[in-house]
């Protein structure tokens, strides 16, 4: 039984419980999820090749702009000082994002686009600009310090934000909530941050050469100490402000009301974003010791607040999970164990952890090595939080007409998968404690309390519910 996308606060009905979901069972307006029409532009590889087309391009021009600038040596000393921070940046914000991981060809992309696309953008636009204040002011120290102060940030993050607003728009099925937001504008960011401490400690090392100077006293010593040790996540904090303002936009209603939203709490951010920018690199205007008066007093407490407020998202998420999960569970998508085990990491990892140890189960004839077994629990555990969420977006009205396909595309994906991620789920829930005993309302020959707001189970059910204790 499928029924239409729900009005907001209505719950909508969980589909009975079958031998396998049935694409058949899709409304024809959402089958091109499915068979999309074969024009050349709707092509994956055409798609694909374009994009790395296009970013390759920018790669190559902005790293011959910034070795022109540097010079061969200083180039080299640059990019080998500013790698050192890129894989902690990025772990710390994949770390964020392990309740629904975004897909790795959205954070590449993510990473590249802020590298090259634009660190390129920034560069042409920042000298034109300064170049012309300068002229027109005939002040070049005042061009320099307006460009850094008001041009700088006001490119900066428009480029940067361009990523998160493509990924919004294209991706929008895997741009779900804030964490979503945070996690792309992260990824860009740290790209952009990159690049840019190429340049500075490239140039600080040519400073160096050309006066002599090495050890702790040298200019590229200070700089490295202030771009990578203090502030290594000064560019992400940015334009993070950003990407909570499209996380705020995607949970927005598809309606008149919710246009709005999506329009304007992006545009909130990405102001948010650049005023912030504009502060960090003013803040010599403060006297000798600005810099670390705007570090301490403003840029710390900011990054750690914004810290906080990723991770309480990130278990409001969980939460989330074990309020949505159990409707699919009482009508036997799921095992009774399933929707605490997935709203908990440590049972996530247990699971996944388990079914390594044991290579997985038998299917297909076949033993499923340990990486796939691992690797089929982590897929379970990412599409049933992705029902979660496609549950949760319903009952506040934020679907569209492809409820219906999506939540059958989502139960088809975890039917596949279930033989393998239900019984470590289950063995999780219960090495955590998380699950003892069924829960009451279980009974020998089905799922369901007697007065559920759920459907009862297929008439059937007891015949072919793979989970059904005998």
């Amino acid at each position: 039984m499928y029924e239409s996308p729900p009005h907001p606060r209505q719950h909508p009905a969980v589909p009975d419980c079958e031998q396998q979901p049935q694409f058949a069972a899709v409304p024809p307006p959402a089958r091109w999820r499915y068979k999309p029409r074969r024009t050349w532009w709707r092509i994956r590889a055409v798609r694909a090749g374009s994009v790395i087309t296009v970013l390759a391009l920018c790669a190559l021009v902005i790293l011959a702009i910034v070795r022109d600038q540097t010079g061969t040596h200083g180039f080299l000393v640059g990019l080998g000082l500013a790698v050192l921070p890129v894989p902690l940046l990025l772990a710390a914000f994949r770390w964020l994002d392990r309740v629904e991981p975004e897909p790795w060809r959205n954070l590449v992309f993510a990473f590249a686009w802020g590298a090259f696309a634009a660190a390129l953008v920034a560069i042409i636009a920042n000298s034109f600009a300064t170049r012309w204040i300068a002229t027109a002011t005939a002040d070049p120290a005042g061009a320099e310090s307006l460009g850094a102060t008001v041009i700088a940030p006001v490119v900066e993050e428009s480029a940067k934000a361009a990523a998160v607003l493509l990924i919004f728009l294209f991706r929008r099925r895997d741009f779900t909530g804030i964490v979503d937001g945070v996690v792309v504008a992260g990824f860009t960011a740290t790209g952009f941050a990159f690049t840019e401490n190429i340049l500075y400690l490239g140039n600080a090392f040519g400073e160096d050469q050309e006066a002599g100077a090495s050890g702790l006293a040298s200019v590229t010593a200070a700089t490295f100490f202030v771009r990578v040790v203090m502030s290594p996540f000064a560019h992400p904090l940015f334009t993070v402000l950003t990407g909570i303002g499209f996380g705020l936009a995607a949970l927005a209603p598809p309606r008149r009301r919710g246009r709005w939203r999506r329009i304007a709490l992006p545009l909130l951010g990405l102001v948010f974003a650049m005023g912030m920018h504009a502060l960090w690199n003013g803040s010599a205007v403060f006297g000798q010791y600005g810099f670390y008066a705007v570090y301490a007093g403003f840029m710390v407490p900011a990054f750690a607040l914004l810290t906080w407020l990723v991770v309480w998202t990130r278990q409001r998420e969980l939460s989330t999970i074990a309020a949505e999960l159990p409707a699919y569970a009482a009508a036997g998508w799921l095992l009774p164990a399933e929707p605490l085990a997935l709203s908990s990491m440590r049972a996530r990892s247990l699971a996944r952890d388990a079914a390594a140890r044991t290579h997985g189960a038998r299917t297909h004839g076949g033993r499923v090595g340990a990486r796939a077994a691992a690797r089929a629990v982590a897929e379970y555990e990412a599409f049933a939080t992705s029902l979660a969420f496609l549950r949760h977006r319903a009952h506040r009205g934020a679907v569209g007409p492809d409820f219906t396909a999506r939540e059958q595309e989502l139960l088809h994906h975890l039917w596949q998968r279930r033989e393998v991620a239900g019984p470590a789920l289950e063995y999780a829930a219960r090495a955590t404690g998380r699950w003892r005993t069924p829960p009451p309302w279980q009974q020998p020959y089905g799922y369901g309390p007697p007065h559920s707001q759920h459907p009862a189970p297929h008439r059937d059910y007891a015949a072919y519910n793979p989970y059904r204790q005998q």
